[in-house]
């Protein structure tokens, strides 16, 4: 007589691969979830660059709706200063509904008359795109 199905032993094996599985793959999978906030982040305050020369350009003094922009948005909550006369000016990005790695932690694009944009985060270096310094404000 020849037995279906499956014994105890097999089924506690395949139990404990998956939970191996899961305990590596959760952590990996979190911090993939923390770099693609901080890169949507980025890419908001980013698409404002252009709208903001623009003001600057013509003599007025940048502000969230006169460079396009809208906050809070999806990823962020967003800030703009500028200064007319002396050629500097921030966008900044405070990251909302993300991983707690990155939850909070801002995006700051600097402008300066002599040296141009600048990224700074108050984010890991680890979940930060390339070209943006971690561990500034």
């Amino acid at each position: 007589m020849r037995q279906k199905g499956f014994t105890l032993i097999e089924l506690l094996i395949v139990v404990a691969i998956i939970g191996i599985l899961a305990t590596i793959g959760l952590p990996m999978y979190t911090k993939h979830q923390a770099k693609a906030k901080f890169t949507a982040g980025l890419a908001e305050v980013s698409a404002l660059k252009a709208g903001f020369e623009d003001t600057f350009n013509q003599g007025t003094a940048p502000t969230l709706p006169l460079i396009g922009g809208t906050s809070p948005t999806a990823n962020c909550a967003i800030t703009v200063t500028g200064d007319l006369a002396t050629g500097a000016g921030s966008i900044a990005c405070e990251i909302l509904d993300a991983p707690p790695l990155v939850l909070g932690k801002t995006i700051t694009l600097t402008r300066s008359a002599t040296d141009g944009w600048k990224c700074v985060t108050t984010v890991e270096e680890q979940y930060a795109a390339k070209g943006c310094t971690a561990g500034g404000a």
